[in-house]
């Protein structure tokens, strides 16, 4: 007995249909485009010392969290996590900041003898200073700029 044949079906072969795909594909993929650059994303002169002065500070709050830690290590070991993300939040900000390469570190003012005191007061100054310079920024970097001064409210917060 030989197998029943069914007669093909009128309409799109799978061929067809496939060519159909790739020609569709193909004119979807030619027709998108990168948009313009955004010219608000356009870092001016002003901005670009602005980001540079705050890498300066962040660089200074990360040897604060150092020099606290060494001199109430109790306080450091309790720190470490703030500190790697202050750490990595300064890599952020030479990421963001045109031209900053150099790994330059900053030196933190002396401990007082209140090493938590003193770190809350390093963090709080260098959360100001982010918020004030993220209202001159755009963009990525005024997020960036304020999320980073945020977090570092949040730190405050947890050493008081």
């Amino acid at each position: 007995m030989s197998p029943i044949s069914t007669p093909p079906s009128p309409g799109f072969s799978r061929r067809t249909l496939l060519a159909a795909s790739a020609a569709g594909l193909a004119l979807l993929v030619a027709g998108c485009s990168s948009p313009p650059a955004d010219p608000r994303e356009q870092v001016t002169g002003k901005q670009a010392d602005a980001l540079a002065a705050q890498v300066a500070v962040q660089q200074t709050l990360v040897a604060a969290f150092a020099a606290a830690g060494a001199a109430d290590p109790a306080l450091g070991t309790e720190v470490a996590e703030l500190a790697s993300q202050a750490d990595a939040q300064l890599s952020r900000l030479k990421a963001a900041s045109p031209g900053s390469g150099g790994s330059s570190s900053a030196a933190a003012p002396p401990v007082g003898p209140d090493a938590r005191g003193w770190l809350r007061t390093q963090l709080a100054a260098a959360a100001d200073s982010h918020a004030a310079a993220a209202v001159e920024q755009s963009g990525a970097r005024a997020a960036l700029l304020g999320s980073i001064a945020a977090g570092l409210r949040g730190q405050t917060g947890r050493l008081a």
